[in-house]
């Protein structure tokens, strides 16, 4: 097993980082290298998190080795000085020398670790400081070309990368003009590494004292249905309003994509920067925008004042973005529709005396055979009924507790005599015993609890729309190189954290051990002594301020004050809130229902009348065929006698009669009562005209 471990976690992290890529992010419209630099970035902090424990294994089983290898050179040691060098203070000097190392089942031979820790920890940084936030404009901008796109990335990163030279070279000056400092390579690199770690844990504390109160309240909340259908109708009523404000938007901008359509004729330069435009329309507005244009009018540079490429570019920037936000309103309307009712119906169905579960809506795909034989509708019951409360808030309770030594251990992880951090206690106790399986399991569930109340506050951030993830393939390309940088950036620091919970960082512990591979590559913080023995010791204790914030809510009430509406139970804003978004969904249940039931009539009406229509069907063919047959008798002795009348008639007659005969009847179109953005306003064109009585013509006559 030497090393497989780490290649088959190595395969499942890629699949892992991939799942959730495809369902954040949209494989088919988005670009390739977005999609790539993302999954990287992903993928790199997810090896970070599950290849540790197989570090720290390893390295328990090397001080193991150790500690064994000094007591056979010094066999004359006390009993004291003796428990000073084994791996734990609490361990008898009699078992540190009856005890045999075992080879972990995961062990990892020297050498690998180093590198794989040196390649994973650059290629991340390189990620996050220099590529993702380069693509990150490189996506947003609005140009036309590979060129005009990185020109404006360019541009946007010049103060972002210039504020990095300017610190980076101020340090060289700094330390070039006191001579008392001969810092090497290694020691340049070990500030830089401790500066970017620096920023992670600033960052990371306050994410963190979030998550660790917020996960086990939303997990007791769920467990809670009356209280979760309130909170969703104040939802719905929120994305209603915004899910109107981007559609008003997205009105907004393709009025003004009309415009420009209709100024810029086919033989312009920057016609083809309005075709791409264009494309990236929803389709109903292309077919609109489609049906007017005129080909047969030739630029005319000296008539109308025409926009410019950099106005196109912004144009282009700004249907980017209101399509994008469109579309992933429509959907998340859709999905919390589809919540709020299924709530609504867990509701309904807890009084229900059958113990079978019923929905108010059919599924609309086919039931399949997992809900035909093992989720039945009784068995839905029970658990949506009566077990899903109890195990989400047996769940709570499990996840408040870990989030109570998780505080404890930050606040009393710099104290290795006594030891008083808990998860340095429980790693301890499985290394007297040497359970490596243990061992990994304890710090792969503590690490993925402390990755999961970060990274899930990472996903619920949402700043003025401008960064927001959202599940269902909505997330745009900003939000995703966002969350990838933020994930490289916040994940280093997190394990180096994690080690120093576990006393498995030297830096903090101050204790003679070996060092894990990762810890290596970090570099001795005792460079920046006042960081390592300061910040990085007392600045985690900052957690207990932020944890009673977050659970006493003060950061939604500072926002509800601001003007940004939170959902407060005591607050008559959010009870008219709350009001609104139930009559919203009634609405729509009410016009979901109504669709059904037509469908259900249709579908009765054609089950039952199907052998009538088809005899029916029979008549009508027999019917028209002798219809056709005297039409055409009457077709023959009318044009027959319409030609004699017209040998007889003047010139002036005949020449009425021809134009009558050459005139294009003018057929009435039913799109001109769509109740469309594009067509509602005057001056706008509409479908079915001539293209010579468009508006988009100067002068009346000029096709003839």
């Amino acid at each position: 097993m030497s090393g497989a471990a780490l290649g088959i976690e190595i395969v499942v992290v890629f699949f892992l980082a991939l799942f959730l890529l495809q369902r954040y992010g949209d494989f088919k419209k988005q670009q390739r290298m977005v999609l790539f630099g993302t999954l990287l970035a992903w993928y790199l902090c997810f090896l970070i998190v599950f290849i540790l424990p197989l570090d720290v294994s390893t390295t328990i089983y090397k001080q193991c080795l150790i500690d064994h290898e000094a007591h056979a050179q010094t066999p004359s040691v006390s009993p004291v000085l003796s428990n000073q060098t084994t791996p734990n203070t609490s361990i008898s000097p009699s078992k540190s020398t009856q005890s045999v190392c075992y080879k972990p089942w995961s062990y990892i031979p020297d050498g690998i670790m180093p590198v794989f820790w040196r390649v994973v920890y650059w290629t991340s940084q390189c990620l996050t400081w220099l590529l993702l936030p380069f693509m990150q404009s490189y996506a947003r901008s609005g140009g036309f070309s590979i060129t005009g796109k990185i020109k404006t990335a360019l541009i946007e990163n010049a103060i972002y990368y210039g504020t990095y030279l300017l610190i980076f070279g101020s340090l060289l000056i700094y330390v070039a003009v006191h001579f008392q400092w001969h810092l090497s390579w290694y020691e340049l690199q070990t500030i830089g590494i401790t500066a970017a770690n620096t920023w992670g844990l600033f960052l990371l504390v306050l994410l963190l004292g979030y998550g660790l109160v917020e996960i086990p309240r939303s997990y007791w909340e769920v467990s809670r249905q009356g209280h979760l259908l309130i909170k969703t109708y104040f939802k719905a009523a929120k994305l209603m309003t915004e899910k109107a404000d981007s559609e008003e938007n997205l009105e907004d901008v393709m009025e003004e994509v009309r415009k420009i359509n209709e100024s810029i004729k086919y033989n312009h330069p920057l016609r083809k920067n309005v075709d791409t435009i264009l494309r990236k329309c929803p389709v109903e507005y292309q077919e609109k925008m489609g049906r007017n244009i005129d080909d047969c009018e030739d630029f005319d540079d000296k008539q109308n004042t025409h926009p410019t490429e950099r106005s196109l570019s912004k144009l282009h920037k700004q249907v980017i973005y209101a399509v994008q936000r469109h579309n992933r309103t429509r959907v998340q309307w859709q999905i919390l529709l589809e919540q709020a009712f299924h709530l609504e119906d867990v509701a309904k169905n807890e009084t229900s005396t059958s113990r079978q579960f019923v929905h108010s809506f059919a599924p609309p795909e086919p039931v399949g055979w997992f809900r035909r034989y093992i989720y039945t509708p009784s068995v839905e019951w029970y658990w949506e009924c009566l077990l899903k409360q109890w195990f989400y808030r047996v769940l709570s309770v499990v996840l408040s507790l870990f989030s109570m030594a998780v505080v404890w251990s930050e606040c009393t992880f710099f104290s290795t005599r006594p030891v008083l951090s808990l998860f340095a206690v429980f790693i301890q106790l499985a290394e007297r015993d040497y359970n490596y399986l243990y061992i990994e399991m304890a710090c792969f569930i503590t690490i993925f609890f402390l990755c999961t109340c970060v990274y899930s506050t990472v996903f619920r951030i949402r700043v003025f729309n401008y960064y927001y993830l959202a599940s269902h393939h909505q997330t745009d390309a900003y939000s995703l190189q966002f969350s990838g940088m933020l994930f490289c950036r916040l994940t280093p620091p997190l394990c180096l954290n994690f080690l120093g919970l576990i006393h498995m960082d030297s830096a903090i512990s101050h204790q003679a051990k070996e060092q894990t591979a990762y810890t290596s590559i970090m570099g001795s913080m005792r460079v920046l002594s006042f960081i390592a023995n300061g910040f990085y010791i007392y600045y985690p204790m900052l957690i207990v301020i932020l944890c009673i914030a977050t659970y006493f809510s003060l950061g939604a009430r500072c926002l509800n004050l601001l003007g940004f509406q939170q959902f407060m139970g005591d607050n008559e804003m959010t009870s008219d809130l709350i009001d609104e978004g139930k009559e919203l969904l009634q609405r729509e249940r009410r016009k979901r229902q109504r669709i059904e039931d037509g469908e259900n009539r249709r579908r009765e009406w054609r089950e039952r009348y199907a052998q009538s229509d088809e005899i029916a069907a029979r008549n009508r063919m027999s019917m028209s065929e002798m219809k056709e047959t005297n039409y055409g008798e009457t077709l023959n002795s009318n044009t027959d006698r319409q030609a004699k009348y017209t040998r007889s008639s003047s010139q002036t007659g005949r020449d009425s009669i021809e134009l009558l005969q050459d005139a294009e009847p003018l057929d009435f179109n039913d799109e001109t009562l769509n109740d469309d953005p594009l067509q509602s306003e005057p001056g706008r064109h509409t479908g079915g005209r001539y293209l010579s009585m468009s508006s988009s013509r100067s002068r009346i006559f000029d096709d003839v």
